[in-house]
């Protein structure tokens, strides 16, 4: 990809799309933060960033702001809905939508309770897994299956973020590792933490570089 893209990124307002915003204008990419409502992120606009009103679950909608980019992002999420619901509406539409405004990569934040803890086994779907936290899993997993049975040129790629709250605090390292759909270990030092700002990190790095194609792929520390 060249090195100043242009990006679109669902989700903008939210912990984990904010921070993909700076980092892609921290690198030299034009950016179009999507939001529901622009006016209540304001704070987003800046040099390299449109702030537009947008629904991720509406195609329409979707290939009229992404037109004209090289790349996506989706950080959305909603709790005012199922998250089955929302997932599989937003990975259809997403589909659709990119596709007709030409925009051929897509990079999607997963969710660590949707990687295998063991062989065939989420970690949603382990004895213990709290059941009020299960079903916004289960949105995940809804939106792997559409993408992974879609017949799409899109280039898609959801990045899984370890299965712990992430650090909203912690500085950028710019390191992260990153595996299959097993829980990738803890690392050398023993620690299991991630940060959003990492996370931004392996975004920006699958957009520019693309690594992994089609597939749910881990990232941790």
């Amino acid at each position: 990809m060249n090195n100043s893209s242009s990006i679109v990124v669902f989700g903008a307002g939210g912990r984990a799309g904010r921070r993909a915003v700076a980092e892609a204008v921290a690198r030299g990419h034009r950016v179009t933060a999507v939001v529901r409502n622009p006016d209540a992120y304001r704070d987003l606009a800046g040099t390299g960033v449109n702030v537009v009103s947008g629904d991720v679950t509406d195609a329409d909608s979707v290939a009229l702001v992404s037109d004209g980019h090289d790349a996506a992002i989706s950080a959305a999420g909603r709790t005012d809905m199922d998250s089955e619901e929302f997932y599989v509406s937003a990975a259809h539409a997403l589909l659709d939508g990119l596709s007709r405004a030409g925009v051929g990569r897509l990079v999607l934040i997963g969710i660590g309770s949707t990687l295998e803890t063991a062989p065939g086994v989420m970690v949603h779907d382990a004895p213990g897994y709290p059941e009020e936290w299960r079903a916004f899993s289960l949105g995940h997993a809804a939106e792997l299956g559409v993408l992974r049975a879609a017949v799409t040129e899109i280039d898609w790629v959801v990045i899984a973020p370890p299965p712990v709250m992430l650090d909203v605090e912690a500085p950028r390292t710019g390191r992260y590792r990153t595996g299959g759909h097993q829980v990738l270990p803890p690392s050398a030092d023993g620690a299991t933490g991630f940060s959003y700002a990492d996370l931004a990190v392996a975004l920006i790095d699958e957009i520019e570089n693309p690594v992994h194609r089609r597939s749910l792929t881990a990232v941790a520390g």
